[in-house]
């Protein structure tokens, strides 16, 4: 990676131990990379930043210029660098050398067999729209971290019993008149749409709430895995049951041993306690209720060490806006279990617009749009590409509008249609990827918009490995949109082999300027491909 390359050049003549950022500017005229090493320095060499800067830009000069074509210090101390032609027109080749494999990268830190949980929403009724964020987000995480290098198994952990299930056994009763409503029931039309099918056997389990709450949310269940396997394309490996996978198997009980082992649980007020405040929570917490029911939080748990005996020492998990309050909990969790690594993304609430105006979303009256509501309306590219191109912690507005436009508004339509035009032009074009690598001269390429678009494909092992180091694949959705609009202008700007002539006719561009358009469309493909399948979306064949 170019990013490396300069990282490794800065080390050699900056010798204090500090670390170095590099990034990207926005705007071209302060270089195609930039580093504020020489401001780090400063107070600790009590020099000027500037004087330390115009060092370092000598050493550089001295020892490695055939990266660059320019160097430059701008004020108070910022390092810029150009780099020259001949290292962009290299990286071609790579790319057309290496295609499906171009920017795998080894960003390995203490996790190479990670487990990612992700939606794991209670099956008491249908998803909803901050569940498909973080769908979508735990699926293109999953996928960055195995295109680099990590194992990674995606999870669903079912919550299919406990109290939120009683109390979906117990509403369904109520809808059907065997009890008394209660305010904390739930009341959606998916409820009664259920109960109502079903009153013959909720009259067979009008004694057995949870039983009744089980069968209704394994129908539920059912539903969920449709929405998010089918309309949503999400994959997961595994349907972790609390039920099956936890209880039967034991978990309550052993994680509460290591508890007990560790003399970290007390009773009070008829209740089992866990001295979670030793590891940083703000209060202990009840593991085991007055009435003798384990907690969610005893069954998590036991989740996490059913996942270390399974041989992860490393879990992310994805969880939706209203668990913020959950998160210091599972932290003290799993430090005492022992699981080596967690890391606790919480995502933040989405308000669907439409005609500038919130549309409403309730679960509790079942006044809400439905995750594959949404996907069905706006199809799941759409849906996926605008959920991705908000960072998980802030909020969003999903211009409801704005994803079912197909125009270039539309950002997943203006990177598609940079793809497909990209796509266009290689078929028709009848010459071989190894034909156009031996007869073109790429050093041809040297427009303003050819450097630009060479640039911005060579960025992309980059992006690819701040989005793993960060966790947060709206890296690649924002570099996706900047690939698209170097391609759009290239396009625009440059002339392209008419559709009309075969490379032998002649006409239109010189020959080998031709082909070395040819190789340079062909790499802006390969990495729209890679970059499609890490994102999860379609490349249409026409739009």
């Amino acid at each position: 990676m170019i990013k490396t390359k300069i990282l490794s050049y800065l080390k050699k003549v900056v010798k204090e131990p500090i670390e170095i950022e590099i990034f990207v500017p926005e705007n071209e005229q302060f270089g195609h990379y930039s580093t504020n090493v020489a401001l780090k320095l400063a107070k600790k060499l009590k020099k000027s930043p500037l004087e330390i800067a115009e060092e370092i830009k000598t050493k550089l000069i001295t020892n490695h210029y055939s990266l660059f074509t320019k160097i430059e210090v701008a004020p108070p101390g910022f390092i810029n660098f150009w780099i020259s032609e001949k290292v962009l027109q290299n990286e071609l080749k790579e790319i057309l050398k290496k295609k499906q494999n171009y920017g795998k990268s080894a960003v390995k830190g203490q996790m190479s067999k990670v487990q990612i949980e992700f939606i794991s929403a209670n099956p008491t009724g249908p998803l909803t729209l901050a569940n498909g964020r973080g769908g979508f987000f735990g699926d293109v995480l999953s996928n960055i971290l195995e295109f680099c290098g990590y194992k990674i198994e995606r999870e669903y952990y079912v919550n299919d019993t406990g109290n939120q299930i009683l109390t979906l056994g117990k509403s369904i009763l109520a809808t059907n008149g065997f009890i008394k409503n209660e305010e904390n029931f739930y009341k959606g039309g998916y409820v009664k749409e259920w109960a109502k099918k079903h009153k013959a056997i909720s009259k067979k389990y009008q004694n057995n709430p949870l039983k009744l709450g089980q069968l209704a949310a394994a129908d539920f269940l059912k539903e969920i895995k449709k929405a998010v396997e089918k309309e949503a394309k999400i994959k997961f490996d595994r349907w972790t049951s609390e039920d099956k996978h936890i209880h039967k198997k034991s978990y309550i009980d052993k994680v509460l041993k290591i508890f007990k082992a560790k003399k970290l649980i007390y009773e009070k007020d008829g209740a089992l306690w866990l001295k979670t405040t030793d590891f940083n929570d703000e209060k202990d917490r009840v593991l085991i209720t007055q009435d003798k029911f384990p907690t969610y939080f005893l069954a998590d748990a036991g989740h996490f060490l059913e996942t270390k005996s399974r041989g992860f020492n490393s879990k992310i998990m994805i969880l939706g806006p209203d668990h913020h309050g959950y998160v210091k909990r599972i932290q003290a969790a799993v430090k005492i279990i022992g699981l080596k690594e967690l890391k606790v993304i919480v995502t933040q609430a989405v308000r669907l617009m439409s005609a500038g105006k919130e549309v409403k979303m309730s679960k509790r009256t079942g006044e809400f749009v439905t995750f594959e509501d949404l996907i069905k309306e706006v199809k799941p590219d759409a849906a996926r590409f605008f959920f991705l191109t908000h960072s998980p912690e802030t909020h969003m507005d999903f211009d409801l509008d704005l994803a079912k436009e197909r125009s270039m508004k539309n950002p997943v339509y203006y990177v598609q249609y940079a793809a497909v035009r990209c796509q266009g032009i290689i078929k028709k074009v009848n010459i071989r990827t190894s034909d156009v690598l031996r007869t073109s001269d790429v050093q041809k390429l040297n427009t303003a918009e050819d450097i630009n678009l060479m640039r911005q494909m060579a960025r992309f092992p980059e992006a690819v490995e701040e989005a793993a180091k960060n966790y947060n694949p709206q890296i690649l959705a924002r570099y996706a949109l900047d690939l698209a609009r170097e391609f759009h202008n290239f396009y625009e700007k440059e002339r392209i082999i008419p559709a009309r002539r075969s490379l032998g006719e002649g006409g239109g561009e010189e020959k080998n300027l031709m082909l070395a358009r040819l190789v340079l469309i062909r790499a802006t493909l390969i990495i729209f491909k890679n970059l499609f399948g890490l994102l999860g979306i379609g490349l249409p064949d026409k739009m």
